[in-house]
């Protein structure tokens, strides 16, 4: 198997349970730590806007690489093994539906950077006026 195929099946695994931890979080059995963290991990990762643009040259993709995956990861590791195992039941009847998009945590990373660009602008004012 190349390594392209072999990566684009991750991918694929790595978006089906995404979706089966936004089921989770959802669910009345997961404690309310874990929906804590896995509702900020999968807003994030179903937010159409990224906390470091794409353009920006290889921290851009720092995120989707690394980032995403490792949070996955602990949100697995959070969430009890049996909410999970149906989750990820329900994620694979609902796959073809496709993914859902977090609007608030676009505006969360949106007000983010409007903070941080004032913050510089601000800076910039003092510093050269």
């Amino acid at each position: 198997m190349s390594l392209v195929l072999k990566l684009k099946q991750r991918a694929r695994r790595l978006k089906a349970e995404t979706f089966a931890l936004y089921l989770a979080v959802r669910d009345p059995r997961t404690p309310w730590y874990a929906k804590l963290l896995v509702a900020g991990i999968v807003a994030y990762a179903f937010s159409p806007i990224d906390l470091i643009p794409d353009f920006v040259p290889i921290l851009g993709y720092l995120d989707d690489l690394i980032l995403i995956p490792l949070g996955v990861t602990l949100a697995i590791k959070l969430v009890p093994h049996t909410v999970l195992t149906e989750c990820r039941a329900r994620a694979a009847e609902a796959a073809h539906n496709g993914k859902p998009v977090s609007r608030i945590a676009g505006g969360i990373i949106i007000f983010i950077w409007l903070a941080f660009t004032g913050v510089c602008f601000g800076w910039a004012y003092k510093r050269f006026m």
